[in-house]
């Protein structure tokens, strides 16, 4: 099972995307267990303050370190951890200072066996002093800058999830998949057999299953060539790869060829 809570300001951002669709079953399934907790349950005054004003002065609100502290705290408390950094409790804090999230990250999620703190930040950031004490992973789903770690979260989530054993119905779609073995997917098609012209190459319905393998396989290394080349450069393929990949370069060369034959 996959255990992991949100910390959040706005748990209303998280929890209706965790009861839909896969992750939903997955956790009816007792596969996963992810609970969201909102910090504002952690502090104290009257209107539950738990940002302020930055230092230094500046724009925009910092949250504060404190009810972050305390629901951490709580959180190993609940999971039977010593302290907020014990080595039984996984702390990820979305951050787009982090290092990049990758399937292999996914997997590592999947695998841990630790109960998993998603630190989900708002505003213009977290107080310093969380970094310092709690020394959470930081993972960046991208170089870009997002309202809040609540998205983030929900994609490391979601990512890892459909790669732990019996959440998805056939286990051999995760190992398919993009990303899984440094290769983007092949091309899926289903019925009808025409849809505005367009039919399904023939080799799909061939009923030939060693032809589809290697349809598949070469239309797999097709779309990577095509789209993340630089996914090939360190690649070692293997013998029937590289052959697949010289018919790929060959036909890519030949249909520019003929493009600027036609022009």
């Amino acid at each position: 099972m996959m255990r992991c809570a949100v910390l959040t300001l706005f748990p209303d951002m998280v929890a209706p995307v965790l009861g839909q669709s896969m992750l939903k079953r997955a956790q009816e399934k007792g596969l996963l267990e992810v609970s969201v907790r909102n910090l504002r349950d952690f502090t104290f005054d009257r209107h539950k303050t738990a940002d302020d004003v930055p230092y230094g002065g500046g724009a925009g609100m910092v949250m504060k370190a404190e009810p972050i502290f305390l629901a951490v705290e709580a959180l190993c408390d609940q999971y039977g951890a010593a302290n907020p950094i014990d080595a039984n409790v996984r702390i990820v804090m979305p951050s787009p200072q982090g290092r990049p999230f990758s399937q292999e990250l996914a997997k590592s999620l999947a695998e841990d066996a630790r109960p998993i703190v998603f630190l989900c930040g708002h505003y213009e950031g977290i107080d310093e002093r969380v970094r310092l004490a709690l020394h959470p992973e930081e993972i960046s789903v991208g170089d870009y800058v997002l309202t809040g770690g609540e998205l983030a979260a929900l994609v490391m989530i979601d990512a890892a999830a459909r790669l732990v054993p019996g959440v998805l119905g056939d286990q051999a779609s995760a190992e398919e998949e993009s990303f899984s073995e440094a290769l983007l997917e092949y091309p899926h098609y289903t019925r009808p057999a025409e849809v505005r012209g367009m039919g399904v190459p023939d080799v799909l319905v061939s009923g030939n299953h060693e032809r589809i393998r290697v349809w598949r396989r070469k239309e797999a290394i097709r779309n990577t060539y095509q789209k993340r080349p630089d996914l090939l450069r360190d690649r070692v393929l293997g013998k029937e790869d590289q052959q697949l990949l010289i018919e790929v370069m060959q036909e890519s060369l030949a249909s520019a060829c003929a493009g600027r034959r036609g022009d």
